[in-house]
């Protein structure tokens, strides 16, 4: 890889300050090499110029709560499927992903080391993964596909090479399942501290593990040179008891309440809201066969998740764009942005969710995340000027150039 110049277009860094005009972007190799006016750049002519033609440009976005290895699928469809055909189906969620401009995500459960080695040497393309191998949960809470029946249906396979079962209940249980997802490559541990929308047998409002079990995953990860985990976390009782333990990120926070807003300030613990997760799931329930429980929670939850999500925003909660892509197609992130607006946000608050808030969730802030020099060179230009309009990120037809790396991608 050669460098290359980037130019004619408005610049957005990522880091919330005003857009900048006659500002280029070069890289060198899989690093920015400058980024600022480009009066002040002396070409060397071996550059290959990128045109941003008048759009924008702005760093790669980062979904801080994907499932790369899933699409919501019914249980027929499901049953009818071979084990390795998901892989292959990864790939393409994973393309169809980089390809909307998410280069780095956080995968919240179900995708493998082998699947994360693979984007590494080049083998598929995809985004940067960050793996939690997959989540701890109680028996009979989310996470648990025991059905009525007898029979367990889980929404993606575990036990399996490479992928432990994170079913768990004690504290030595739970501290030897996170011993297994960090020997299995778990960059982040995620545990599901109350109940879900999509698990039949609980909801979203129960409590799941004690406050000492999840103190002792916490505990273990920090064993680890300090690797955080990311909380399942719907309930008020459960989103507390997760961040008095001390879990770095609550993902989904429905019900919030204000001492719960209280306890994230003094903690720092960050919010993943996926705010398109029950949207998406009401939308597309009939087409991929959604159980009626699942479509009558997210009726039951989507204006409350709403509000909670306004009110941490305004309490000043620190906010990183999730999604939970794999209950719902793949590339279609960045609706993410356009539900934060509407819910509180302005457009450049969004996009710092998305980039440098994302960035410092996963721990990630010192490679990714903003346009600085000496950052890998993951960089994003778009159609016309997203804080104009940022529900245009939605449609992938405005996403122009992707490139990741220092490589372009699309």
């Amino acid at each position: 890889m050669g460098k290359q110049l980037i130019r004619n277009g408005l610049l957005i860094d990522g880091n919330g300050g005003e857009v900048q005009r006659d500002h280029v972007v070069v890289t060198d190799g899989e690093r920015i090499a400058y980024v600022g006016p480009e009066s002040d750049y002396r070409t060397t002519g071996d550059e290959t110029v990128i045109d941003a033609q008048g759009g924008t440009i702005l760093p790669g976005f980062i979904d801080s709560h994907v499932h790369m290895m899933m699409e919501y699928q019914s249980v027929a469809e499901k049953l009818a499927t071979p084990f390795s055909f998901m892989y292959y189906k990864a790939a393409e969620y994973l393309k169809t992903t980089l390809h909307a401009g998410v280069t780095s995500v956080r995968d919240a459960l179900g995708t493998d080391l082998g699947v994360k080695k693979a984007v590494e040497e080049g083998l598929i393309p995809g985004p940067r993964l960050q793996l939690s191998i997959n989540a701890l949960t109680i028996t009979g809470g989310h996470g648990d596909g025991y059905t009525v029946s007898g029979n367990v249906l889980d929404i993606l396979p575990s036990g399996y090479p490479g992928m432990p079962n994170g079913k768990c209940d004690g504290v030595e249980e739970v501290r030897k399942k996170t011993r297994e997802m960090l020997r299995a490559g778990a960059e982040v541990i995620k545990v599901h501290a109350t109940g879900g929308v999509l698990s039949a047998t609980d909801h979203p409002e129960f409590t799941q593990f004690s406050l000492e079990e999840l103190k002792t995953i916490v505990e273990e990860g920090h064993f680890r040179k300090g690797i955080k985990v990311m909380a399942h976390a719907q309930g008020a009782e459960g989103i507390k008891n997760a961040v008095k333990a001390g879990i770095h990120s609550i993902e989904h926070g429905i019900f919030i309440d204000d001492e719960a807003i209280e306890l994230m300030l003094e903690n720092g613990t960050y919010l993943v809201p996926t705010l398109l997760a029950p949207v998406a799931v009401l939308e597309t329930a009939d087409e991929v066969g959604m159980p009626v429980t699942a479509v009558q929670k997210s009726k039951e939850v989507i204006e409350q998740h709403r509000e909670s999500f306004t009110k941490a925003y305004k309490a000043g909660v620190k906010i990183a764009m999730g999604t939970d892509a794999g209950v719902f197609k793949h590339g279609t992130n960045l609706r993410e942005l356009g539900l934060m607006v509407d819910a509180g946000m302005t457009p450049m608050e969004s996009i710092v969710a998305s980039t440098k808030t994302a960035a410092e969730c996963l721990g990630w802030d010192d490679k990714v995340g903003t346009l600085e020099q000496g950052k890998l060179a993951d960089i994003v230009v778009v159609e016309g000027n997203p804080l104009e309009d940022i529900y245009s990120l939605a449609n992938n037809d405005t996403i122009k150039t992707v490139i990741k790396n220092g490589q372009v991608e699309k």
